[in-house]
């Protein structure tokens, strides 16, 4: 069975956040363990463009999360959290934070975005051209590059698609280049 459909079959055809029945779709939440039904949500495209471009947010279109932190399902905590850190400022997200439960292990995926850090401590990963990477973003290396500990070379002009950031170090992020996961110092790529 799809994920898609394993997901409808979930949600009763409803978004996982505000309960919009229209415009569907599967959305990963990042970064991504197994890219299976324990990864994904299913979310409006009202939701989707407001979780990805936080220019766009409508602080009131969230209120629904008063319900949805609740669900049952890791994927649609880890998005309640995240948008209610990222409007913490506007009150009443705060209260919802505090009430808000979440393990050790989901709480660090949660902040794995960087989502509800202050913005002066987040890390922010820049490319080659100073353009600002995001988790799940592609990029091109713009180099040849040895991988440490292999005989391989990931060659300049190759696409790595879907990114992770390490959240510690600005420098660093991962992608897989012919199969194998490895870590790229971003002053080496472009992003697409």
């Amino acid at each position: 069975m799809s994920i898609e459909r394993e997901l409808k079959k979930r949600s009763q055809n409803k978004c996982e956040l505000c309960s919009n029945e229209e415009n569907l779709s599967p959305y990963q939440v990042l970064p991504a363990k197994n890219s299976d039904l324990q990864d994904n949500i299913l979310a409006c495209s009202t939701c989707i463009t407001q979780i990805e471009d936080p220019e766009q947010t409508e602080p009131n279109h969230w209120r629904c999360l008063n319900d949805s932190m609740w669900s049952e399902h890791i994927p649609v905590q880890i998005i309640a959290w995240r948008m209610l850190s990222r409007l913490r400022s506007e009150g009443w997200p705060q209260d919802l934070l505090d009430m808000m439960y979440l393990d050790e292990d989901n709480l660090e995926w949660a902040k794995a975005t960087g989502e509800g850090e202050d913005p002066e401590d987040k890390i922010v990963h820049r490319d080659s051209n100073g353009v600002i990477i995001n988790a799940g973003d592609s990029v091109v290396l713009i180099k040849d590059l040895p991988v440490k500990g292999s005989s391989m070379v990931a060659k300049r002009g190759t696409a790595v698609r879907r990114v992770s950031l390490d959240h510690e170090n600005a420098e660093y992020i991962e992608g897989k280049v012919d199969g194998q996961q490895i870590v790229i110092i971003t002053k080496y790529v472009k992003k697409i």
